[in-house]
């Protein structure tokens, strides 16, 4: 029987932040079977652990959605390294992902620290994603140009003019689904700058069968490389999501002196209750 863990990430309280399922010993199941238990458990993504610690250390590990496997997901790898120190101690941890390999370092509090594959940010042509989200041209800051950032999975970032606008999220799920599969994107990674390191963000994410993610870590990671692409990068940036869902979310992203990696910090607790 395959045992599934539930925490919630990016958060202190099981009843905020996103929650993610875990499998730690994931090695018996293909994916056929991983995806049949992502669809029974219902969120956004679950991970599970399929091989290692390995001679070096490395654990390899695949995420599912409800509807189809991902290349990385920035909250069940803070969830899976929680659940990992909860059990053998905190440290450093390794793992091997479809995107490429991700170190995650552990703190005695149980905060999580994932340092990204390498970044990259592209200009993008926006199509008719505005209308899609029932947004106007002027509806965007002109400050925060659109394009498309990668750390692990392809984000669309589009920036709010006002905490109104991003606040009123009401689009076409139909046609944002097909909209993301034809560009290869996994979010869209909307935002409003508070402050230059303070943002509140939204991710709809119909590829994966949600409306919107209420903690999106490899979006965060992605937006780190937008801002540092863009000249606005700060060592430290602070990211409100998921408070207009009723689950508050607190995401630290990181840019290091020398380090084009982006490092993605924030807790995880368990959910005793499945929902």
């Amino acid at each position: 029987m395959t045992t599934v863990l539930r925490y919630a990430a990016f958060t202190g309280d099981p009843g905020g932040g996103n929650p993610a399922g875990v499998v730690l010993d994931a090695g018996g199941l293909d994916g056929r079977e991983m995806q049949a238990i992502a669809a029974e458990v219902g969120y956004s993504e679950t991970a599970f652990l399929t091989g290692g610690p390995d001679a070096g250390g490395v654990r390899t590990v695949r995420y599912f959605s409800p509807k189809a496997e991902v290349p990385f997901c920035g909250h069940a790898t803070v969830a899976t390294a929680v659940a990992l120190a909860e059990r053998v101690g905190p440290g450093e941890l390794v793992f091997s992902t479809p995107a490429g390999i991700v170190p995650v370092s552990v703190d005695a509090g149980l905060r999580a620290t994932l340092s990204s594959v390498e970044p990259a940010v592209e200009p993008v042509e926006l199509g008719d994603v505005l209308e899609i989200l029932r947004w106007s041209a002027g509806d965007l800051e002109p400050a925060l140009p659109p394009r498309v950032a990668y750390a692990g999975a392809r984000h669309l970032v589009l920036a709010a003019a006002t905490r109104e606008r991003l606040a009123e999220l009401d689009y076409d799920f139909d046609r944002l689904l097909a909209y993301m599969l034809e560009r290869d994107l996994t979010t869209l990674q909307l935002v409003w700058r508070e402050s230059p390191t303070v943002f509140h963000v939204r991710d709809p994410f119909p590829v994966g069968g949600v409306v919107e993610d209420p903690a999106t870590g490899a979006a965060a990671a992605a937006f780190g490389a937008y801002l540092r692409e863009l000249g606005l990068g700060q060592p430290k940036i602070t990211l409100h999501q998921g408070d207009d869902l009723g689950r508050p979310s607190l995401i630290t992203v990181e840019l290091r002196p020398g380090d084009n990696r982006v490092h993605v910090s924030g807790t995880a607790v368990p959910i005793t209750t499945p929902e």
